[in-house]
C-alpha cells in the first residue's frame, strides 16, 4: 500500500533550516561586531596608553636635555678654567727665566773688558748686542755663554770695529738659542 503525505513536511524543514541558517548568521555577525567593538576599545586604550607614555617620556627627555645642556655649560666652563690654570702656572714657572737670564749673562760678562749695548730675549732666541775690547774678548764670552748651560746654540752674527772716544773697540752682535727649561712636576703643579 502506497502511503502519501500531503503535509508539507520538506517545506518546513526547508524552512526551519533557512530560520536556522539566518540565526546562526545573525548571531555570528552580532558576535563579530560584539567582538570588533571589544578589540577596538582594547586597542584604543592601548594607543592612549601608549600615548602617555610617550607624553612622560617626552617630558623627562626635555628634563635630561636641560640637565645635559647645563652639565655641557658646566664642561666648558672647567675647560677654560683648566685653561687658565694651565696658563697661570707656566706663567708661575716662567717669571723668574728674565732674572735667570740676566744673572747667567752676569756671571759669563768678561768684566772690564766688554759692555752690552743691547739685549732682545723672544721666546726661545735671545739677541746681545755690545763693545768688548778685542777679538779674544767676544770668543771668550761666546765660550762662556755655551758653558753655561742656558743657551744651546751660541752664533756670532756681526763683529766689527768701531772707534769710541779715539779708542778701537769691536763691536758684536750675537745670536742664542735658550735651551728649553725641564721643569719638576712641583714646578708645573702637577700633582702625583
Amino acid at each position: 500500500m502506497i502511503r502519501i503525505n500531503l503535509l508539507p513536511f520538506r517545506s518546513t524543514r526547508k524552512k526551519e533550516n533557512i530560520r536556522r541558517q539566518l540565526s546562526i548568521f545573525l548571531l555570528s555577525l552580532a558576535f563579530a561586531v560584539v567582538a570588533i567593538f571589544g578589540i577596538y576599545f582594547l586597542l584604543s586604550s592601548q594607543v592612549d596608553d601608549l600615548n602617555s607614555r610617550i607624553a612622560s617620556t617626552q617630558a623627562e627627555l626635555e628634563k635630561y636635555d636641560k640637565i645635559n645642556r647645563e652639565i655641557e655649560e658646566i664642561k666648558k666652563k672647567l675647560d677654560n678654567l683648566n685653561k687658565k690654570l694651565t696658563v697661570i702656572r707656566e706663567l708661575e714657572v716662567s717669571r723668574y727665566e728674565p732674572v735667570r737670564l740676566m744673572d747667567t749673562l752676569a756671571q759669563v760678562i768678561i768684566e772690564k773688558r766688554m759692555w752690552f749695548t743691547a739685549l732682545d730675549a723672544k721666546a726661545d732666541v735671545v739677541n746681545i748686542s755690545g763693545v768688548a775690547m778685542d777679538d779674544k774678548t767676544v770668543a771668550d764670552f761666546m765660550v762662556r755663554l755655551e758653558g753655561s748651560g742656558l743657551f744651546s746654540a751660541v752664533n756670532l752674527k756681526t763683529l766689527r770695529q768701531v772707534e769710541i772716544q779715539k779708542t778701537n773697540l769691536k763691536s758684536f752682535e750675537i745670536s742664542c738659542q735658550k735651551k728649553p727649561i725641564i721643569r719638576t712636576s712641583e714646578e708645573t703643579g702637577v700633582k702625583k
